[in-house]
């Protein structure tokens, strides 16, 4: 049994497809087939049924499971191994929600660089899910993402609350009413949305379940895998209104001026956001530094919470 057959066994759960576990290890699938077949019989067991689509079965969840623990322990001696006596000394890899990154990274990263200048971020940005399930496999460090999400076998650290507001085109009759905006009124105007896979629309929907009808007449847009920087330049145009978290108001943008930015009625729904990292990172050191550079952001509209005592 090898590292490699483990890590083959795991594309091969996590794609359920040979072919595209072969093209995530950059190998033939000849070579990865023929991998997990010879570990199966090493095993006694088969890890993953074959009838057309792959599943994994019962003992086959086990084995892993118990794989990705391996890999992460062999990961965690690679590191070791890379920082030696100092833990500031190689890069930090970094996994940074899409919705996020554009409003926090350029804070963070000139606060970092002083406190730790041999330990260059490297980032990754993506979806929810993307991101738990790369901090899992060992290919990222930490990530900075919204609640909820699945935080087993985590390190969860609670930065700050991000309250929602709504942006409209400067003319429009709600920013010349100026007045705050009840959630289901919303349902009211063409709304643009990310694509569906994207966590902040799910709290949009959240925000305004009546976004969520079918079929009727002015149902919101949608922008199937857009970001809100495009999002925002579109409501700039006039073609409808959006909700943002209040990070990504970007009033330093020549288009904010066409913009009206509106609060919520009643009290502003919000996300909150959170450093997690594995409960066995061997880089303690890096996650500190980190956390110290992200409470040292200014980010307006943002509510910071309260750090915990160490005991």
């Amino acid at each position: 049994m090898t590292l490699t057959e483990l890590r083959y066994i795991l594309a091969v759960a996590t794609t359920r497809h040979f072919g595209r576990a072969a093209d995530a290890c950059h190998v033939s699938q000849p070579t990865l087939s023929v991998a997990v077949k010879k570990l199966e019989e090493e095993l006694s067991l088969q890890i993953f049924e074959r009838n057309g689509e792959i599943t994994l079965t019962p003992m086959g969840e086990q084995i892993v499971a118990q794989a990705q623990r391996v890999l992460e322990e062999a990961d965690a001696l690679k590191q070791m191994a890379k920082a030696g006596q100092d833990q500031l000394s190689v890069p930090l890899r970094l996994g940074v929600i899409y919705t996020l990154a554009p409003g926090i990274l350029p804070c963070l990263i000139p606060r970092l660089q002083p406190l730790a200048p041999k330990m260059p971020l490297l980032i990754e940005e993506n979806y929810t899910s993307r991101l738990c399930e790369l901090l899992r496999q060992g290919k990222l460090d930490a990530m900075l993402l919204a609640q909820p999400f699945n935080d087993n076998g985590l390190e969860v650290l609670p930065l700050f609350d991000e309250p929602f507001v709504v942006a409209t085109p400067h003319e429009h009759p709600w920013a010349k009413a100026g007045q705050p905006v009840p959630p289901a009124q919303l349902a009211e105007d063409d709304v643009l949305l990310l694509g569906a896979g994207n966590c902040f629309r799910d709290q949009v929907l959240q925000v305004c379940p009546a976004l969520n009808r079918g079929g009727q007449a002015g149902l919101q847009r949608t922008l199937e895998g857009s970001s809100l920087a495009t999002i925002r330049q579109m409501v700039a145009s006039g073609m409808g209104i959006t909700v943002l978290p209040v990070t990504q108001v970007a009033e330093g943008e020549p288009s904010h001026r066409l913009l009206s930015i509106l609060p919520f009625a009643g009290g502003a729904p919000n996300r909150r956001i959170v450093l997690a990292w594995r409960k066995r990172f061997p880089r303690p050191q890096a996650i500190d530094v980190l956390q110290q550079a992200l409470r040292s952001c200014v980010l307006s509209g943002v509510d910071w919470l309260e750090q915990p005592q160490a005991a």
